[in-house]
């Protein structure tokens, strides 16, 4: 069977766009179609576009007029959260919202075939925008890389953080069918997937469209950890508001838990936090830490950090720099304050560029601190690898605490499999490992 024609994929921002962006990808192969290793030889280019910040919808843009520059005869399709608040201004053929998705095919084939009759490329085809608040489910998606599986549950945010514009971007709460999801687990299972990663925009928030509380989400976690082959179970991110002490518990009873939990933060100073209109303060946060540590003991934490937010003070930064110690926070993600129009912080006082850039620089030096105390405190311990690369001397994988291992290579090992070892040192925040 000859191929329809060649497509090359582009991604921008999240986890759940590199999820969305496989799942387009799936698509377009069950329809005939193959991948191009270059926006060069394509024939379809599709760009999964982020709008988080005025940074990332600039470079959604920017990637948008390069492909058609780089490419002027392929067919751009722009898909995603840019795409969505575009407003009808954006650089390509076929424009597709968030949660329209999953027709991506369908739409590229129309264009094709309008334009193929009126002998020359028509201007853009763009249909309205759906915002409904429906999960619009792409089915199962494996990605083509790595050895450990993003799994999709839910879309949309209802949080309306002042310097965040995702809940206008993909709308409300949504949440995926648990049969569905089941469904997703085993076929991952059977394609040799050890580990999944439970992710979405706000997956503690999974079921309160349905009226559910986050026991509901606990019973998702509970349905994965029941397929056989499923070994490692991890979650994208946590907000500190939704955890219940019951929940927390609950997931200290799954064994295939992995103790690593990312808790978002944003700011470590109450008075930023209230400014963010985030709906926690530190007390609540370290109440959180506390209980989750009471179940898994030798967990690690990460987290995000905004630095630079507007109006932050010296006292307010410094009050950050300070709870990601009392926390015992081992790792933090740096984001300067990026000003995106449409949500409240664009209107609040910003902060000079130099001085969030010399906040970041702190923070992350911070980090790789913290990160490297965490891994010298792992030495000594039995661990269990996943081995995700071999480079010849050495595999490399993560333990479940998501500590990178690079662990000998005394004994054959395969990509995808499990391997139980020492740590016998550690390179920075890597573990040196030897197999048992």
């Amino acid at each position: 069977m000859s191929s329809k024609g060649k497509v090359y994929f582009y991604t921008l921002g999240c986890r759940v766009n590199q999820y969305e962006t496989d799942a387009a990808r799936e698509l377009f192969l069950s329809a005939g179609y193959e991948c191009a290793a270059d926006v060069t030889e394509a024939d379809i280019c599709v760009i999964n576009t982020c709008t988080v910040t005025g940074e990332a919808d600039r470079k959604s843009r920017q990637n948008l007029r390069g492909a058609a520059r780089l490419n002027p005869d392929a067919v751009i399709v722009a898909m995603g959260c840019a795409s969505e608040m575009a407003d009808g201004s954006i650089d390509a053929d076929i424009v597709l919202g968030t949660r329209d998705k999953n027709e991506i095919v369908t739409r590229v084939e129309e264009f094709l075939s309008a334009r193929k009759a009126l002998k020359h490329k028509s201007s853009h085809m763009r249909p309205p925008l759906s915002r409904t608040d429906v999960y619009h489910d792409f089915g199962t998606v494996i990605s083509p890389e790595g050895s450990r599986a993003f799994m999709k549950i839910e879309d949309g945010c209802d949080n309306f953080c002042t310097y965040c514009i995702i809940p206008f971007a993909r709308g409300r709460v949504a949440s995926r069918s648990r049969e569905n999801i089941r469904e997703e687990a085993r076929n991952l299972a059977l394609a040799g997937f050890k580990e999944i990663i439970i992710s979405g925009i706000e997956v503690c928030s999974y079921g309160s469209d349905r009226g559910e509380g986050i026991g509901s989400f606990l019973g998702v976690i509970q349905d994965i950890a029941a397929i056989s082959g499923i070994e490692r179970i991890r979650i994208g991110s946590l907000e500190p508001s939704s955890l219940s002490e019951e929940f927390i518990r609950g997931l200290g009873m799954i064994g295939k838990m992995c103790p690593h939990f990312h808790l978002s933060l944003q700011s470590g100073s109450d008075t930023v936090l209230k400014r963010m209109n985030r709906k926690y303060d530190t007390k609540v946060y370290l109440e959180k830490v506390r209980l989750l540590r009471e179940q898994f003991p030798s967990m690690k934490l990460t987290t995000d950090i905004i630095a630079g937010f507007p109006g932050e003070t010296d006292e307010e930064f410094n009050e950050t720099m300070a709870f990601v110690r009392t926390a015992g926070i081992d790792k933090v993600h740096v984001f300067p304050y990026s000003v995106r129009k449409g949500t409240r912080a664009a209107d609040m006082p910003q902060v000079d560029g130099t001085v969030k850039k010399n906040r970041c620089e702190l923070l992350r030096k911070l980090s790789d601190e913290q990160e490297m105390l965490y891994a010298q405190g792992q030495v000594g311990k039995e661990q269990e690898v996943l081995i995700e690369a071999d480079h010849g001397d050495m595999y490399v994988g993560y333990t479940r605490e998501y500590v990178k291992a690079l662990v000998s290579h005394d004994k054959p090992l395969e990509t995808g499999s499990i391997a139980k070892v020492t740590a016998t040192g550690n390179m920075y925040s890597a573990l040196i490992c030897k197999i048992i």
